[in-house]
């Protein structure tokens, strides 16, 4: 598998990101190996804050809410997904499927040794997030999720992500933090839009950020469909506490809380915010209520969680 490596400069001085980088090799169920980052902040005996971005952002979307959750006691654990941040990126977009994500995550979490995670997963972080609950649900306490959804493709996805599948695929240059920048309700500064394009040197290194679209489940024969499938089995079960906090300005996943609400059992008896004057990239418009909000809820929930 031919892959790149983003130069460490390309990180210097970005706003608000100063963590110590990580590093992990993992592997996949063909051999591959790929060097995975991720922030690795506060005690390591302590509580875990599992943190999960989505497309086509990095572990850079939580710079304000890592040292909030750390502050309160919590380790905090934020991975650059393979193709994206500070990790490695295979050149080729066929080297890019749901399943080797879903694996790579899955020997990065059990490498790092965490139990008792409280996942705080939004877009991309759900689809991959939510599997992870599913096939290793004994290492998670608790979950949050933000403007995400887990797919089976029994359901024609909507014409605005259609538009964006044909965009990401078609666009000449793929403007990555303009992408984010849309996708907030803040206006984002020069600085902060620069530092989501530092990964990208040039348009090689984008084959992740631009192939994700195309890898959703949208059809019920779609390659993880049945694998989807099968997670909502587990979820369906879930009995420890899941709370949605979708934002008020996502037409992308607006909706998509009532399915979770719905369906999964450890979402009953709880109130779910709706966390107002936010896009989808809550993270950008609301970190401090988003902080606020995980604390809170691991504070109300650890005697039901650890149950």
């Amino acid at each position: 598998m031919e892959f790149l490596r983003t130069p460490d400069a390309c990180f210097d001085k970005l706003p608000g990101y100063s963590f110590t980088p990580n590093y992990l090799q993992v592997a996949d169920t063909e051999g591959g190996q790929l060097r995975l980052h991720y922030v690795d902040e506060g005690d390591v005996n302590a509580p875990v804050i599992l943190l999960l971005h989505g497309e086509p952002t990095w572990s850079f979307l939580y710079r304000h809410m890592i040292p909030l959750l750390v502050a309160a006691g919590f380790r905090v654990l934020a991975p650059d997904l393979i193709g994206f941040g500070r990790s490695d990126k295979p050149i080729n977009t066929r080297d890019y499927t749901y399943a080797r994500h879903v694996t790579w995550m899955k020997d990065w979490l059990t490498q790092v040794e965490a139990k008792n995670i409280t996942l705080f997963c939004q877009d991309w972080g759900g689809l991959i997030g939510l599997r992870l609950v599913a096939e290793l649900g004994h290492l998670f306490a608790r979950v949050v999720a933000a403007n995400t959804m887990l797919p089976t493709g029994d359901f024609a996805p909507g014409q605005a992500f259609e538009q964006w599948q044909q965009y990401a695929q078609t666009v000449p240059v793929l403007p990555v933090g303009d992408i984010v920048n849309r996708g907030a309700v803040t206006n984002l500064s020069a600085e902060v839009i620069a530092a989501y394009n530092a990964p990208y040197p040039d348009e090689r290194y984008k084959a992740g950020a631009r192939i994700f679209p195309q890898l959703v489940p949208v059809t019920p024969s779609d390659p993880e469909a049945q694998a989807n499938r099968a997670a909502w089995q587990q979820l369906r079960q879930w009995q420890k506490p899941f709370l949605t906090a979708f934002s008020d300005k996502d037409p992308i996943t607006a909706g998509a809380e009532k399915i979770l609400q719905k369906l999964i059992p450890g979402t009953q008896g709880l109130q779910h915010p709706i966390v107002a004057e936010a896009g989808h990239f809550l993270q950008e418009d609301k970190s401090q209520t988003l902080a606020d909000l995980i604390i809170e809820f691991v504070k109300n929930t650890s005697t039901q969680s650890s149950a």
